[in-house]
C-alpha cells in the first residue's frame, strides 16, 4: 500500500493488489470476515472494503489492536488487504479523528480515494440509526469525554454523513472517479420501503428528515460526479442489511447485505 502524502493524504493506492472485493456490514465479526475471505473463499491478493457498521467504537481500542494482531498473519499470508468505511455503529473518531493504519488494517476517513487495479474510489461513511432514541437511554451509553473519544458507547451523535464540496473539489482536480463505496444510499436507490421505519419516527420527531437527509448527501454526490463528468460506473452500500442490484443511467448499484461480497471488475 503507498499512501500519496505528496499529493493528499486521503488518497491511498494498492499497486500490488489483483482484486477488489466489497462487503456489506460485519457489525463486529472481524475474524469471520477474514476467515471467510482468506480461508472459505482462497483469496489472495485481494483488497477487501467493508462498507460500514464495521464495529468499531463499542469496546477500548486495546481490543481492535488484539482483534488485528489475530488477523495479521493471516492476511499477510495471502497479501490481502482490509479497509473500513465509517457507518452509523461505528464510533467516527476511529475514522476522522484518529483513524487506523495498519499495513493490512486501515479505516478510512470520510472522502477518502482509494486506487487499486485500475480503478479509482471515492469512500464516503455515515447514516442515522433508526434505534437512535433507544440507544440513548441505554445504560452504557453516555455523553462523549473530548479527552477520551475512543471510549466506548453505543452511539455517536455525529454519526450522519455531510456533504464536502472542498473536499470533493480537491478530488475533482486530480482524480477521476469510476466507483463510489458508502453506507447509505442515493434516494433513487433500494430500500425505498419505510416499513418499520414509522414505528421507530413515533417517538423520534426528527427522525424521518434525518433519514431523507443522508439520503440526499448521497444524491448530492452523485449529482456533483455527474455533473464533474467523472466516468461513475459502480456503486456499492449496506445498511439496509438486504440485498439489491440494478443498473441506472449506465451505473451499477450494489444493495449488501449482512458479509456479503461482491466483486469490482
Amino acid at each position: 500500500m503507498t499512501e500519496c502524502n505528496e499529493m493528499d493524504k486521503l488518497v491511498f493506492e494498492f499497486p500490488k493488489a489483483k482484486g477488489i472485493v466489497v462487503s456489506g456490514d460485519i457489525h463486529g465479526d472481524f475474524t469471520q470476515l477474514v476467515f471467510k475471505c482468506c480461508d472459505q473463499y482462497s483469496m489472495t491478493d485481494t483488497l477487501i472494503i467493508v462498507a460500514g457498521d464495521c464495529g468499531f467504537g463499542f469496546d477500548r481500542p486495546g481490543y481492535y489492536e488484539n482483534i488485528y494482531k489475530k488477523c495479521n498473519k493471516k492476511l499477510s499470508k495471502v497479501n490481502n488487504w482490509l479497509l473500513f468505511i465509517r457507518g452509523n455503529h461505528d464510533n467516527p473518531a476511529y475514522f476522522n479523528l484518529q483513524p487506523i493504519k495498519y499495513r493490512r488494517w486501515m479505516t478510512l476517513p470520510d472522502y477518502s480515494v482509494v486506487k487499486a487495479c485500475g480503478h479509482t474510489i471515492l469512500c464516503v461513511g455515515g447514516a442515522t440509526s433508526i434505534d437512535r432514541l433507544l440507544r440513548i437511554t441505554a445504560k452504557n451509553y453516555h455523553l462523549p469525554n473530548p479527552n477520551e473519544p475512543l471510549a466506548p458507547n453505543v452511539y455517536w451523535k455525529n454519526e450522519q454523513p455531510y456533504f464536502d464540496r472542498t473536499r470533493l473539489d480537491t478530488i475533482d482536480e486530480s482524480c477521476a472517479i469510476d466507483t463510489v463505496i458508502t453506507h447509505t444510499s442515493p434516494s433513487f436507490c433500494e430500500l425505498s420501503s419505510h416499513q418499520g421505519l414509522e414505528s421507530w419516527a413515533e417517538h423520534d420527531d426528527t427522525l424521518m428528515y434525518d433519514v431523507h437527509y443522508e439520503r440526499k448527501v448521497m444524491d448530492d454526490i452523485q449529482t456533483y460526479l455527474y455533473v464533474k463528468n467523472h466516468p461513475l460506473r459502480y456503486w456499492y452500500y449496506g445498511h439496509f442489511h438486504q440485498s439489491w442490484h440494478a443498473e441506472i443511467d449506465g451505473v451499477q448499484y450494489n444493495m449488501l447485505d449482512c458479509m456479503e461480497l461482491r466483486e469490482l471488475r
